[in-house]
């Protein structure tokens, strides 16, 4: 069974004149483990289509269904169980909260769901360990890197242990070489530990670590591409692709 399914998934924004057609009846099947970029032109609906299939957004017609279950038939309570236990979220920026230590941010998203403390920080220690930081697990935002602090945000979204990691933009907001290390690190999420991740970006570098590229123009799949094992290879593909669609 799918995990993420798009069927005629259409957003408008506005009306009359001044309408703007977001996505316009978009198809899209992602399989449990994969790892997808999307990519396109700016405005064609790439954070649109994140924000649908993690319920932070209803469409305007069409629907998403999560592990076969239809987003739009859910009451707002389940919906918000269903983004904290089923979905991670990462963005550009990181929005860690600055007076927290490392342990304590990625533990937050567990306490605010019921977990006792120390059973949560226990289990964001684990996913520290994990992605490399169990050395700064002490630190504050403010004591890490760019790229450690998208660390942290990564364990963060996965601590409640969700099949679905939704990045939108992940290293927009960092140098080339961290950018690599958590495209690599994305990848280890999808293969190792057989986490679903779908990540928009319009960097070709960034995209060329995925499974799967799929690339939107005026809201719809216009093209879709499969990287071997060895994608980082394939930048030059993708950049040709993107060349012909802007």
């Amino acid at each position: 069974m799918s995990i993420v399914k798009t069927e005629q998934l259409t957003k408008v924004y506005g009306e009359g004149a001044t309408a703007v057609t977001a996505l316009n009846h978009l198809n899209l099947d992602i399989q449990p483990g994969e790892f997808v970029a999307v990519m396109g032109p700016s405005g064609c609906g790439k954070s649109t289509l994140l924000h649908l299939v993690g319920g932070l957004d209803q469409p305007t017609s069409g629907r998403v269904t999560l592990d076969g279950q239809d987003l739009s038939g859910m009451k707002d309570d389940d919906l918000a169980r269903m983004r904290r236990r089923r979905v991670g979220l990462v963005f550009q920026f990181f929005n860690l909260i600055p007076v927290l230590t490392a342990v304590e941010n990625v533990a937050l998203p567990l306490i605010l769901d019921g977990t006792k403390q120390s059973e949560a920080e226990q289990r964001a220690e684990s996913w520290l360990t994990r992605i490399g930081l169990s050395d700064r697990m002490a630190h504050r935002p403010d004591q890490l890197s760019g790229g450690q602090q998208q660390r942290v945000a990564i364990a963060r979204a996965l601590v409640a242990e969700p099949p679905l990691l939704l990045a939108d933009e992940p290293t927009g907001n960092l140098d080339s070489r961290a950018a690599d290390e958590i495209a690599v690190l994305l990848r280890q999420i999808s293969e190792e530990w057989q986490r679903t991740v779908l990540m928009v970006t319009h960097d070709p570098r960034i995209a060329a670590h995925a499974g799967r590229i799929v690339f939107l123009k005026d809201g719809l799949v216009v093209d879709e591409t499969r990287l071997s094992s060895n994608g980082r290879h394939e930048e030059q593909q993708v950049r040709q692709k993107l060349e012909v669609m802007s």
